[in-house]
C-alpha cells in the first residue's frame, strides 16, 4: 500500500512537471494521456464480445447469434449476469498490463484505467468491488492492481467502491494451471464481511478462463448478493 501512494504521489508530480509520453513507443502523448495518437488507434479494443463472459465473437458467431452471447454462455450460463472487457489481451496491451502488474509500473495502471473509462459498459449500475489479494501477496507487491484500476474509474463515474470481498487463502498462481485446475484451486478461497450491495461489478485487470471471478461470485452469492456483473481491463481469447 505504501508503493502506491508513493507512486501516486510521484505520479501527480510527473504529470505537473513532465510533458506526457508515449508509453508504448516513447513519441509524445497526447488528450491527456501517456499514449500517441498513433498508437491508440491500433489499440486491440474488444469491440464485438459475448455480453455473458467477454469472449470476443468470431464474425460468424455475430451473424448467427443475434442475442451477441458466445455457445459457451448459451448452454452453461455462468454466473455473472454481463461482462465486459475494454481489450482483448494482446500487444500493446498485454505488455503494459505485465509492467503494471509484476514491474510497479503505475503509471501504466493509470493509463489503463484512463483507457478503460473510453469503454464503459452500459450495465454499471452500483459500487465497484476490485478482485482482492491475499494478505501475503499483497504484503509482496505492495499494492493490488484491481485496487490501482478501480480507484479512478470510481472517480471517473462518480461511483462508490466497495471492498466487502476478501480473499482468505493464498493460491497457487492461475497462470500456471489449466481451466479444472483453476476452479479447484480457487476453492473457498473467498469470504464477504458485510452485506453485498445492489449492483455490484467486480474490477480486475484480466480474465482468462473465469474461474477467479467465479470463485468470488459464488461466495458473494452465498452472501445474499443479486445479479452482478465483471468488468476487466482486458479478455484472453
Amino acid at each position: 500500500m505504501i508503493i502506491s501512494k508513493v507512486y501516486g504521489a510521484l505520479g501527480w508530480l510527473r504529470w505537473q512537471i513532465l510533458p506526457l509520453r508515449c508509453l508504448v513507443c516513447e513519441c509524445p502523448g497526447e488528450d491527456g494521456m501517456d499514449l500517441c495518437r498513433a498508437c491508440h488507434r491500433a489499440l486491440p479494443w474488444n469491440d464485438h464480445a459475448c455480453r455473458r463472459c467477454a469472449l470476443p465473437l468470431a464474425a460468424a458467431d455475430r451473424a448467427d447469434e443475434t442475442d451477441d452471447h458466445c455457445g459457451r454462455c448459451i448452454d452453461e450460463h455462468p454466473r455473472q449476469a454481463a461482462a465486459s472487457a475494454a481489450f482483448l489481451y494482446a500487444a500493446p496491451i498485454d505488455r503494459l498490463l505485465i509492467r503494471f502488474k509484476f514491474h510497479q509500473d503505475l503509471a501504466a495502471g493509470r493509463l489503463l484505467s484512463q483507457l478503460m473509462l473510453q469503454r464503459v459498459p452500459p450495465f454499471l449500475a452500483g459500487p465497484l468491488q476490485p478482485m482482492p489479494l491475499h494478505r501475503r501477496r499483497l504484503r509482496l507487491r505492495g499494492y493490488n492492481q484491481a485496487l490501482e484500476l478501480s480507484k479512478p474509474l470510481a472517480r471517473g463515474l462518480c461511483c462508490p467502491l466497495w471492498n466487502g470481498l476478501q480473499r482468505t487463502r493464498e493460491t497457487a498462481a492461475q497462470s500456471n494451471l489449466d481451466a479444472d485446475a483453476r476452479r479447484c484451486n480457487l476453492r473457498d478461497a473467498f469470504a464477504v464481511r458485510g452485506h453485498p450491495p445492489a449492483g455490484l461489478t467486480i474490477v480486475d485487470d484480466v480474465m482468462t478462463t473465469g474461474a477467479t471471478n467465479d470463485a468470488a461470485l459464488r461466495a458473494l452469492q452465498y452472501a445474499g448478493a443479486g445479479p452482478m456483473q465483471v468488468w476487466v481491463c482486458a479478455r484472453v481469447p
